[in-house]
């Protein structure tokens, strides 16, 4: 991939740096996005460089507005002249039942989760079409597929993902630009540790005995997704092997959607 560009949104931690790290190890720029510490974004940025050989610059965006998301595709295009790989990756979680779940918490789940992922495919295609070369991998979710209580900004925001990513890849089925959703399982990410923390305290048990309900009740595996899975995906899907797979979605999920 030595040459190609890649912006993956929500890539300081988690998910999104497990892709970012997977396609810098294959020669790919990168362009980060996402929250945290300025000095612990340096020092990832930095470390992406030093380790991969390859571009790395640090943009910001608020994508719970739209404009934003789309200027970060253009910010990015202007870092390296051009984008030929987009991943959908940020995210946010609230739980709650439907008539107890607050409206401004919807309106931001339903942005970030899926009207950024719409807005930056919007903004990154026309390049890709010119180019008549390109890759926009969706990370979705096990919940693009099936359902949990109480998720019901998250669940609907990740099926919309999933159909998406089917009406992205139909537009552009003749081209060399291809459109994939990866749903993962439980993963062990900062966002998934705030429910297992939140899961604890709620039912007075320890961090441990949470870990081995939440995986018991839904991943047959009992394991963790790792990040570094998800970005072997992303690497398989940027590949030329991938150049026919579009508007399909892979599940790496223990077995989660196998029951």
């Amino acid at each position: 991939m030595k040459g190609k560009s890649a912006l993956v949104t929500g890539s300081t931690s988690g998910i999104g740096l497990g892709v970012a790290k997977a396609l810098a190890a294959q020669g790919c720029d990168i362009v980060l996005n996402g929250f945290g510490d300025k000095d612990e974004i340096e020092k990832i940025r930095a470390g992406i460089e030093a380790d991969y050989g390859v571009r790395a610059v640090y943009l910001f965006a608020d994508l719970s507005k739209g404009d934003a998301a789309r200027k970060l595709v253009e910010d990015a295009i202007e870092a390296f002249g051009k984008l030929d790989i987009l991943v959908n990756n940020a995210g946010i979680q609230h739980t709650d039942f439907i008539p107890d779940f607050p409206v401004e918490k919807w309106d931001a789940v339903i942005a970030i989760n899926l009207s950024a992922v719409f807005h930056c495919s919007a903004a990154a295609l026309p390049g890709m079409q010119e180019r008549n070369w390109g890759r926009i991998i969706n990370i979705a979710s096990a919940h693009g597929l099936v359902a949990s209580a109480k998720k019901a900004a998250y669940v609907a925001a990740k099926h919309g993902v999933v159909g998406l990513t089917k009406v992205a890849a139909l537009e552009n089925a003749t081209s060399h630009v291809t459109v994939n959703a990866i749903c993962p399982g439980w993963v062990h990410t900062p966002l998934v540790e705030k429910q297992i923390e939140a899961r604890a305290e709620a039912e007075g048990k320890s961090i441990e005995e949470a870990n081995k309900e939440l995986l018991g009740e839904k991943q047959p595996s009992l394991r963790f997704v790792t990040p570094e899975q998800i970005g072997g995906m992303a690497v398989y899907l940027c590949s030329e092997a991938a150049d026919t797979v579009t508007g399909a979605h892979f599940s790496i999920d223990g077995g989660w959607t196998a029951q």
